[in-house]
């Protein structure tokens, strides 16, 4: 089968080979640790990490660059405040970071760069740019002249007053031209700095990942990825800089009650608080129920049908797959691989993963095993569904919510047997997403009498 990726610079699907057949290489815009992460900042890094499990299925040998910006404005801001060195900032966040991520099933990348471990990078890739007349300096600050690269825009396809609007450019008078974005900037004693050739200083922000790209990867790479909110400027930016990618790929917002995530609205979801309410898996699955490219829209009732969905899986999935072997190169896999395969179609995929879980509930003992099997193995590729029903109930029970009461859904199961021996199916479906709800799969086994 071929992959199929949509790719952002003309915004058309194409087919994805790599340019090493034996190897693809991927960078991804990380978290600026200032903060803890949000549900936007997750939906790229699982949605990424799903991309490089599939690159693997087809070409085997990938590598993953994932950044942490860990100089800036709002970290200095955040140090300042605190009244601690930048790096008490930096190092407990990307602690944080890790740990939200390892509860996702997000795999770390195989290159982490951090920004300020490559100053001297930086400067090299700054100092070229000025001599190949694409960057001037002035009043301490370096700034990249955007007429200096015609091409500027091609990405984003914008025209250029759209540019200097959504870029936010800040006017300064040192400027040759308003759409000028700084490469390096000066420091005071109480800012955080470098020795430059331009003084003591700091780089700008899109220059960083210009610079770790050629340092780790080199160019062209395969694929550059982020959220669609990094398309312009900041990958537009990359690309006059010479950063050059086969492939650029960008992942939808995510919206809450319909509306944009913003501190002024208040309505900002913390991984750390919905972790406390519903295990990572559950979390994961809600992030990639909705096709990566289009917007994810979060609601009150995201995160608890999650976890019912979970609970019917983990059902069927129950002690586990058995012998591995008998889904190795399965049939039962291929179309939901094909949706995978077809620009990470997620909602497609996840039909196949029902439909494969409703084929093991109605098999026999003979075909449920292999029914099993490849769910457990298309769940692998998720990243979900790699443990038993009992540690699911397990993390269920351990997570913030409390624990449902034994003897309520000992009297709920009892309600629901005495329903369906009466035929009301009606009371028994009610009750049957009350416990669900309640994060307790049921699974059902024939009436007397209607066969098995």
């Amino acid at each position: 089968m071929t992959l199929i990726l949509t790719n952002s610079m003309g915004g058309e699907k194409q087919p994805f080979t790599p340019r090493d057949p034996d190897e693809v290489r991927i960078y991804v815009c990380g978290p600026t640790v200032y903060n803890y992460a949000h549900i936007g900042n997750a939906r790229p890094a699982v949605v990424f990490d799903l991309l490089v499990r599939v690159l693997e299925r087809h070409f085997g040998r990938v590598i993953y660059a994932r950044n942490l910006t860990d100089v800036d404005d709002k970290i200095n801001a955040a140090a300042a405040a605190a009244g601690v060195p930048i790096s008490v900032i930096t190092e407990g966040f990307t602690a944080a970071y890790h740990a939200d991520m390892a509860a996702l099933g997000v795999r770390p990348p195989q290159i982490e760069p951090k920004v300020t471990d490559h100053i001297p990078q930086i400067i090299d890739l700054i100092t070229r740019l000025m001599a190949a007349g694409n960057a001037y300096e002035a009043e301490g600050h370096v700034l990249y002249h955007v007429p200096s690269f015609p091409e500027y825009g091609a990405l984003s396809r914008r025209k250029r007053h759209e540019m200097i609007a959504g870029a936010r450019i800040e006017v300064a008078p040192f400027k040759r031209d308003l759409a000028d974005f700084v490469l390096w900037k000066p420091s005071d004693e109480k800012q955080p700095g470098w020795d430059s050739p331009w003084g003591w200083g700091r780089p700008g922000w899109h220059i960083e990942c210009s610079a770790m790209i050629e340092h780790h990867l080199g160019n062209p790479i395969d694929i550059h990825g982020g959220g669609m909110d990094l398309q312009f400027p900041h990958h537009e930016n990359e690309i006059a800089q010479g950063t050059q990618a086969r492939f650029w790929i960008h992942n939808g917002f995510v919206t809450v009650d319909g509306r944009k995530m913003s501190k002024s609205l208040g309505n900002v979801l913390l991984l750390r608080d919905l972790l406390e309410q519903a295990p990572g898996e559950a979390v994961r699955l809600a992030l990639l129920s909705a096709h990566y490219r289009q917007p994810l829209g979060w609601t009150g009732q995201t995160l608890p049908q999650a976890v019912r969905t979970l609970s019917r899986l983990y059902a069927v999935v129950g002690d586990g797959p058995g012998d591995l072997r008998l889904c190795k190169n399965s049939p039962l896999l291929e179309q939901f691989r094909a949706a995978l395969d077809d620009d990470l179609n997620t909602p497609a995929a996840m039909a196949e993963l029902f439909a494969l879980a409703d084929a093991a509930r109605s098999a026999g003992p003979d075909l449920r095993p292999r029914y099993v099997c490849a769910l457990v193995e298309a769940g692998a590729e998720l990243g979900l569904l790699q443990r038993t029903e009992a540690d699911w109930q397990a993390e269920l029970a351990a997570c913030g919510s409390a624990a449902p009461d034994s003897d309520h859904v000992t009297a709920l199961r009892d309600e629901r047997a005495a329903a369906r021996a009466r035929r009301d199916f009606a009371t028994a479906d009610r009750i049957r997403d009350e416990l669900l709800t309640l994060g307790v799969a049921v699974e059902d086994r024939p009436l007397e009498g209607q066969g098995a």
